[in-house]
């Protein structure tokens, strides 16, 4: 068994990290990239910390073991394949390098699987993201994306990405979609320790990138809070503007949100509950037609009311906040528009 520091591991690279917690810890926040062969099951974690609580700790290490130790077996072979399968010593880690770790690493030494324990565990990892995060100072360009509700901004971010532009796709970091129907189908948000970190992981993925392309975000995606580094580059930032007919947005967004998720029984109830959170910011008149459009399942009619008179207006106001020139670019093909930044940004890099 090797005890290995956050930097360390950092500076050798990792895709083998074991993260030991209980599943319901593991999907609060984690090092990203961790695949979770918890020791503990959440109810069984509970036990043990209560026995701690009553009998002291000598009594919740024995409870422990005799939880774990019938499924030791299968622990392990799965650490060993996933080891044989990529290639790479695994990392194992817990809260902050304490007993759970320490164990699971020494029954693997003892069972032939060569391994290391990330000293400090998870905290040792926050906290070095916190150090890096809350002082970072960017150098380089940053291109903003700008454009209304269904304009094409992430799936263009996608394709850019696919090109291994540098981009920071903020919302898929967040897990969260600017639009109060954004979580429809979505999943949980991420909580702002996950978003540090994705966002940690990003940066040092283009530690050496000539610039760096996001959507223009608010100071708050979803649950998280961008840090100051980001909010300060956009006050320096390189616009580009992406423009679609009404008609096109709307079948966008209808592709996204409607087709893949309407077969669902709950769906309509999740829209009209999504509704009803802003029908007092939608003209009277307009967000009963909206209202009654959702009741028909008419969803291409209550998008384009969601659209003309509330996103586009939002978003107007919002544009204002921004100084400078904009690159305007339309998107109603989104192949010509992929091009068309491509173009643009390779024409400012030689400026």
């Amino acid at each position: 068994m090797q005890d290995i520091t956050v930097e360390e591991m950092l500076h050798k690279g990792y895709s083998n990290l074991i993260d030991v917690r209980s599943p319901g810890e593991f999907a609060k926040d984690t090092i990203p990239g961790a695949y979770n062969v918890p020791l503990f099951s959440d109810a069984e974690r509970a036990q043990v910390g209560i026995r701690y609580k009553q009998e002291g700790q000598a009594s919740a290490q024995w409870l422990g073991m005799q939880i774990v130790s019938p499924k030791m077996e299968t622990i392990l072979q799965t650490i060993r394949e996933r080891s044989e399968q990529l290639g790479e010593k695994p990392t194992i880690f817990c809260w902050r390098g304490g007993l759970r770790s320490r164990a699971m690493a020494t029954f693997a030494t003892f069972a032939g699987i060569p391994v290391q324990r990330l000293i400090g565990g998870y905290r040792a990892y926050r906290k070095h993201v916190v150090s890096v995060i809350e002082p970072y100072e960017l150098r380089v360009p940053v291109y903003l994306l700008h454009g209304m509700t269904g304009v094409g901004k992430t799936e263009l971010l996608h394709r850019l990405e696919a090109r291994n532009v540098p981009v920071l796709d903020l919302e898929r970091m967040a897990g969260h979609r600017g639009s109060v129907f954004g979580h429809l189908g979505k999943g949980k948000p991420a909580n702002q320790k996950m978003f540090d970190a994705r966002l940690f992981e990003a940066m040092r993925r283009y530690a050496d990138a000539p610039f760096l392309l996001m959507e223009a975000e608010s100071k708050r995606v979803g649950n998280a809070i961008l840090p100051a580094f980001l909010m300060q580059a956009k006050e320096t930032a390189r616009h580009i503007y992406l423009t679609a007919p009404l008609d096109v947005r709307v079948q966008r967004l209808y592709d996204e949100y409607v087709t893949p998720l309407s077969w669902r029984p709950d769906y309509q109830a999740k829209v009209l509950d999504a509704f009803q959170s802003i029908a007092r910011k939608i003209p009277t008149e307009h967000a009963a037609i909206l209202r009654d459009a959702i009741k028909r399942e008419e969803y291409k009619v209550a998008i384009a009311i969601l659209l003309v008179h509330y996103y586009d207006l939002r978003y107007e106001n919002k544009l204002r906040s921004y100084t400078g020139g904009f690159q305007q670019i339309d998107a109603t093909s989104l192949e010509h528009a992929e091009k068309q930044i491509l173009a643009f940004m390779a024409e400012q890099s030689h400026q």
